[in-house]
């Protein structure tokens, strides 16, 4: 099965709406599927596209307390404009049916993590999903309940014994660490934006983990400005040896696509070429590391047109085996279907026209570079937790 993937999508999943003028819009999950559908990506026999079901209240209350559930609830409800947990902010404004369609998202990457860890597939995808800042009492950064970190705790309930997660969203992936940040059975990678310069201001290289927990929680925080060639040295430089020794049963993935120097509301200067390296690498991983048992989500991307649908569609297409060619025509059909929804004028190839290469560490370090610091400061926060060798 280690070659098959299960989507988990229904167009339900557009119901997660902040409303009209909220950076997170649906129209880039709709573009996405709607993308990867003409380019026969989910036409693949090994490829299984199917519908989720709700989280239900145990499954959400495995992260989430229940006075916020029902909170968010009642907020879906009646509305809850006053900030108290979290929700009726500018980043977090409430919807009619917020719980329903938040549990909605929740219960796909649930769906997804039980097609893994049954067996039932070899990669398991909600595009959807991803929602990573979400705390257990409170929404936060338009996050309002935690889908990866409630797949990775459905599955140490099963009886996981080590899970990673890799977090390439360009914020801080701070409630999966958050909820796992004293359990040395989930290894939390998050590379991400300096929170100097970038919400949520957390995931500095000294966040490592607390009691038993202590350097199974790892952030490489990088400066602004920092494009395919450095991200990708930085990802070489710890996430492969960090997985190597750990051993995880699963890997757990999010990869929001607001790494793109497109991106309204970040600093870094990735390509969709470079996001593309980046998906080819956690997929190798998977299969070096793990068997092949991959859970992954999409996250943050709010460059709703040019970026987002391709480099999601880069990773369905990683995930289903027969990844798109970079240079291959964005088709006609899509094209028109974006200027119709959207009234841009999308893409009309799969590529930013980049290398996406870089210079692994082992060719030398320098500390005085930026990102060559980042690394050092990672390796030498976390590394020997793990009988490694800090490159410095």
């Amino acid at each position: 099965m280690s070659g098959s993937l299960t989507l988990v999508w229904d167009e339900r999943l557009t119901g997660y709406d902040f409303g009209p003028g909220h950076p997170l819009a649906p129209v880039r999950v709709e573009l996405t599927i709607a993308l990867a559908r003409e380019l026969g990506v989910l036409d693949r026999p090994d490829v299984t596209v199917t519908a989720p079901v709700p989280a239900e209240m145990t499954e959400l209350e495995l992260v989430h307390d229940a006075s916020y559930i029902d909170a968010v609830r009642q907020a879906g409800q009646n509305g809850l404009p006053n900030g108290r947990y979290g929700l009726g902010t500018p980043d977090n404004p409430v919807f009619a049916g917020m719980h329903e369609a938040s549990a909605l998202v929740a219960g796909a990457t649930l769906a997804a993590a039980r097609a893994v860890w049954r067996d039932e597939t070899g990669h398991a995808a909600n595009i959807a999903g991803g929602l990573h800042h979400a705390m257990r009492r409170s929404a936060s950064g338009f996050c309002v309940y935690n889908d990866p970190a409630i797949a990775i705790k459905w599955m140490l309930a099963q009886g996981a014994r080590r899970i990673a997660y890799v977090d390439v969203d360009v914020h801080h992936g701070d409630g999966v660490q958050a909820a796992f940040y004293d359990d040395p059975r989930v290894l939390t990678i998050s590379l991400h934006e300096h929170p100097a310069t970038l919400f949520p201001g957390t995931g500095l290289a000294s966040e490592t983990g607390s009691g038993e927990g202590r350097g199974y929680a790892v952030n490489v925080a990088l400066p602004a400005g920092t494009g395919d060639a450095g991200w990708l040295r930085a990802f070489d430089a710890v996430v492969p040896p960090l997985l190597r020794a750990f051993g995880p049963e699963v890997l757990v993935s999010q990869h929001g696509c607001d790494s793109h120097r497109l991106d309204p509301l970040a600093n870094l200067q990735l390509s969709v070429d470079g996001q593309r390296r980046a998906q080819l690498m956690v997929h190798e991983l998977a299969h070096e590391v793990a068997g092949g048992k991959w859970l992954l989500t999409g996250g943050g991307g709010y460059q709703l047109v040019q970026v987002v649908p391709r480099s999601w569609t880069h990773l369905l297409a990683v995930a289903a085996g027969d990844p798109v060619d970079p240079a291959r025509p964005v088709p006609e059909a899509w094209r028109a279907l974006v200027a119709g929804r959207t009234g841009e004028s999308a893409p009309t190839r799969m590529t930013d026209g980049a290398p996406a290469e870089y210079i692994p560490v082992g060719a030398g370090i320098d500390p005085a570079d930026p990102v060559d610091a980042a690394i050092i400061s990672t390796c030498r926060a976390v590394f020997s937790w793990h009988g490694l060798l800090s490159p410095m």
